[in-house]
């Protein structure tokens, strides 16, 4: 499907117009006005774009504000932004095989943090047997903190089996958590401790939740100060800036526009008679459904939903997504359409 518009809580294809539940906007921050005008605000400022290196002789104070916010949300000492979610998983990802030797990866984890010679964290079902010998190494496991197809954050109490002669690096990727999960939207990485972690890394996209094309690093200091004299950061132009301002002056409009995602999500779970076959959480503005009909029977209903094929699996991906823009008509048609669909395919089994 080609669109010439955002497709905000409403999508226009092939002249008609459907119920838009796709897409990673969760807080509708892309169309809200408010957020939008301060964006105008900033190009006027910053003008629409800044090809410069981040370590040219003229600093934009901006970036620095910026990074000192996300550092501070996350409860790290550092943070550095870049052009892409992607980019900044790179970097981290490239900065630590120059040091580590083993990384592990977490079932399904974005490719951004895969390093190419990773292990699988588990093998049929059990911790991998190099993680639990009695071999001293310092190693890197990397996973989503919320991975694409879940509805809870990732439980990392597999770290409690992990042998205490292995030292590790965590590097977690918060793209589709950040601005809507924990405490404020602050995401899960502040939560994750344990005695094993020698140092906890996050990345994130900052286009999905806040709208705002870019990415981010949080981690320690010497982390932070190593990566900013990397090659590729050097050498590339840094996140547009007239994004960081609108995101700095932006607070209290996404508080806003969280405070509103939640009471959708109270509303569409609030009364638990959402059907079985559907996969969510209440706290999570996202449903799953594993249906090959789901796409086409709620399209038939004035509903388009997100459906393609997502890397590292095997089936196409049925997400259902409730953003903060979503009215209480819309999520009425929703649940009435699910339940409606539940209906028909229990008829059709009988």
């Amino acid at each position: 499907m080609t669109v010439d518009q955002f497709p905000d809580r409403t999508i226009l294809v092939d002249g008609k117009t459907y119920l838009y539940f796709g897409g990673t906007s969760y807080l509708g921050m892309a169309t809200n006005p408010d957020f939008q005008n301060l964006l105008f605000e900033s190009i006027k400022t910053w003008g629409t774009s800044y090809g410069s290196s981040r370590n040219s002789n003229i600093q934009l104070r901006i970036y620095q504000e910026a990074e000192d916010l996300f550092s501070n949300n996350s409860g790290a000492e550092a943070a550095l932004t870049v052009s892409s979610g992607t980019l900044a998983g790179r970097l981290v990802i490239d900065y630590l095989a120059k040091t580590h030797e083993h990384f592990y990866h977490y079932p399904k984890t974005h490719p951004a943090i895969l390093e190419h010679s990773s292990r699988p964290l588990f093998v049929d079902g059990a911790l991998h047997s190099r993680l639990t010998d009695e071999v001293k190494e310092t190693i890197v496991i990397t996973a989503d903190a919320l991975l694409s197809l879940a509805v809870q954050p990732t439980n990392f109490d597999f770290l409690d089996d992990i042998s205490s002669s292995k030292t590790i690096t965590l590097l977690i990727d918060e793209s589709h958590s950040l601005g809507i999960v924990g405490k404020d939207g602050t995401g899960v990485f502040k939560t994750i401790t344990h005695p094993s972690i020698s140092q906890k890394i996050m990345i994130s996209s900052l286009t999905k939740a806040y709208g705002c094309s870019g990415g981010v690093i949080v981690g320690n200091k010497d982390l932070i100060d190593n990566i900013r004299n990397v090659v590729v950061f050097i050498s590339a132009a840094g996140m547009n800036p007239i994004f960081l301002q609108t995101f700095v002056k932006g607070q209290e409009i996404i508080q806003n526009q969280l405070k509103k995602l939640r009471e959708n999500l109270q509303f569409v779970y609030g009364d638990d008679n959402l059907p079985q076959q559907f996969y969510y959480d209440h706290d999570y503005p996202v449903i799953y459904s594993h249906s090959n009909v789901i796409f086409d029977y709620l399209k038939s209903k004035g509903i388009i939903i997100t459906n393609f094929k997502y890397p590292n699996y095997e089936a196409l991906m049925n997400r259902i997504v409730i953003t903060a823009n979503h009215t209480r008509q819309d999520l009425e048609e929703l649940k009435s359409a699910l339940m409606a669909f539940q209906k028909e395919t229990l008829l059709k089994d009988e």
